[in-house]
């Protein structure tokens, strides 16, 4: 009997969005990006970081990354294979590039930047107050009233949270869909690297009660 493999359909945006947050962080942040005039350079930078995901976690080709960020297959090539020292002089200079290099961001310096930011990432240098704003915004807009109140109430909290002693005084009387937050942190995986990673982990410990 022949047995056909299928390729497993994988969910990249998570850690897509982490490496561009990275990104981001690493350029100084959307207000000196904005004070610089380059706010053009982010539809590169989330190509790129897509591109570089997809090639170092899932393994995918030159031409399988084209047809799923929607690139040529040079576009991607020169993204992957761009020098990461590159991308930190860039970074590090930023006041010197030329207007014309405010405006478009090279296909060389995106690539740069995203395998630099994926590369700290995945050694665990990331900065817990770009998440907590991103997941904040993110409950507003999907309108999560628990989600948006435990982010709100752990401001200021040192990620990663090594146990549910960490954040229980700062979710002192917030009640997640019927369930005392209290409760539910007691009962989740530690450590939490971040606070993506804690909404999801209560999320998860709500279905298992069969709550959604």
């Amino acid at each position: 009997m022949v047995i056909e493999l299928r390729p497993v359909e994988v969910d990249v945006e998570p850690l897509v969005t982490r490496v561009f947050l990275k990104a981001i962080d690493m350029l100084g942040g959307l207000q000196k990006l904005a004070e610089y005039r380059t706010l053009t350079w982010l539809p590169s930078l989330a190509r790129a970081a897509f591109a570089v995901v997809l090639r170092e976690e899932y393994l995918k080709t030159e031409d399988e990354i084209a047809e799923l960020v929607g690139l040529t297959r040079q576009t991607v090539r020169n993204i992957l294979r761009a020098d990461p020292e590159m991308a930190i002089y860039k970074v590090q200079h930023l006041e010197e590039l030329t207007q014309e290099e405010k405006k478009e961001l090279r296909v060389h310096t995106a690539g740069g930047i995203a395998k630099l930011a994926y590369k700290l990432v995945k050694e665990g240098h990331e900065e817990p107050r770009l998440f907590l704003e991103y997941c904040t915004q993110a409950a507003l807009a999907l309108d999560v009233p628990w989600a948006y109140m435990v982010l709100k109430r752990i401001k200021g909290t040192d990620f990663p949270v090594q146990s549910a002693d960490d954040v229980r005084e700062k979710l002192s009387g917030v009640v997640i869909r019927g369930r005392k937050a209290e409760e539910v942190i007691q009962e989740l995986e530690y450590p939490i690297k971040n606070p993506a990673e804690l909404l999801h982990r209560i999320k998860e410990n709500l279905k298992m009660h069969g709550i959604e």
